[in-house]
């Protein structure tokens, strides 16, 4: 019996044994555990803290107050309107890099909305297509004074001039990036539409002259503003004329985009309204035809603003410009007057329209120009003598 016991309890003995066995190698993992943790989580600690230190360095850091000015680092310029309103609608500087193709699809953006945001007085914009100096300037700069808050001025020369003025002159800063015109060259047309497009960038133009350095005014600024912006009409010259200086300069070439009978010739000095200058920068199919089959001795200027107008826009025009030109002398050029032609006299039949009439707004007046054209250099003084007296400013 004793024996049979034994046995039993041996069993029992290996089995608690091997049970402190298995207790002891859990808290020999466990502890394993625990230190293996806690070495990793040091060397993450460690870690963490030297790319944190490497990435607080300046160079990625938040902007400082005196940073908050210079935009030029990464950084979030919170008192910066890159989006202003004033600068979208009315440009401070001309000065841009925009190609021709650029520029005509800026200009030609139109707003849906008729209402504007902001407080708009309409503006004449006098777009002066020139060689170079402005001789007659003075006269110019009398005429503007006083009447800041309705004009802009844009000047065309030939690209590398510098249209030497005052910083108080409003011609001042008033030079777009301009391209070579050669005279009878469809160069001239680029250069209108290219005049036009930069004054569209300022939405407060709604009227859109075209002068020479050869121009005068001869009448004050304020009769000027209202004669224009008091007409709904376009005061572009286009007449069918039938002798070979008009359809004699057509090319059967253009069909059918532009028949014989469509086809229009007009002075080169326009006065528009804004719609109708969109109008002119926005075409490309037209301008392409007058470019490849109006020469020689086709004169674009004087036929494809008058054409294309004639073609789509005819009811929106007076089918005159304000202009005076002299061409009695039967030659390319009209006349040009000096020194010795400049009398009361002179001017004030001018602003008579030497007696005819013509229509403004449906109705006849003998007020019919606003400007005359080819005076010379010289003719600066005795204008400026008689500018208060005859023209009234």
């Amino acid at each position: 019996m004793a024996r049979s016991r034994g046995e039993k309890e041996e069993p029992e003995k290996y089995m608690g044994l091997l049970k402190l066995v298995q207790i002891l190698s859990f808290l020999v993992v466990f502890a394993a555990g625990i230190i293996i943790g806690l070495a990793t989580s040091s060397h993450m600690n460690r870690y963490f803290t030297r790319e944190s230190f490497l990435f607080s360095d300046s160079r990625y850091s938040a902007p400082s107050s005196t940073l908050r000015g210079n935009c030029a680092v990464v950084q979030t310029c919170d008192d910066i309107d890159y989006l202003n309103i004033d600068k979208f609608v009315r440009p401070a500087n001309l000065s841009h890099r925009m190609t021709d193709e650029q520029l005509f699809w800026r200009a030609s953006m139109v707003p849906y909305k008729e209402e504007y945001p902001f407080e708009r007085t309409p503006r004449v914009a006098f777009m002066f297509l020139t060689r170079g100096p402005l001789p007659l300037l003075p006269l110019w700069e009398r005429f503007f004074k006083g009447h800041e808050k309705y004009f802009s001025i844009y000047v065309h020369t030939l690209p590398g001039y510098k249209l030497n003025v005052s910083s108080d002159s409003p011609f001042y800063g008033r030079q777009i990036p301009s391209q070579n015109v050669g005279w009878g060259t469809v160069e001239m047309a680029d250069a209108e539409k290219r005049l036009l497009a930069n004054a569209l960038l300022d939405f407060s133009n709604e009227r859109f002259v075209l002068l020479s350095e050869s121009c005068i005014p001869i009448y004050n600024f304020p009769t000027v503003y209202k004669y224009l912006t008091g007409s709904p009409y376009s005061f572009v010259e286009s007449y069918d004329d039938p002798s070979r200086y008009g359809r004699g300069r057509y090319s059967r070439w253009m069909r059918p985009y532009i028949k014989i009978y469509q086809w229009r010739k007009g002075s080169q000095w326009f006065e528009m309204q804004r719609k109708v200058a969109i109008y002119i920068i926005s075409d490309t199919k037209y301008l392409r035809l007058f470019r490849k089959y109006c020469k020689p001795s086709c004169y674009p200027d004087e036929h494809y603003i008058p054409t294309y107008l004639n073609i789509f826009h005819g009811s929106l025009m007076a089918n005159r410009s304000v202009t005076w030109v002299d061409w009695s002398t039967l030659g390319p050029h009209p006349a040009m007057y000096k020194k010795e032609n400049i009398t009361e006299q002179f001017i004030q039949s001018l602003r008579n329209s030497n007696g005819s009439l013509c229509l403004y707004n449906e109705q006849r007046t003998s007020r019919c120009y606003l400007f005359a054209r080819k005076f010379a250099p010289n003719t600066l003084e005795p204008l400026l003598k008689i500018s208060s007296k005859v023209m009234e400013f």
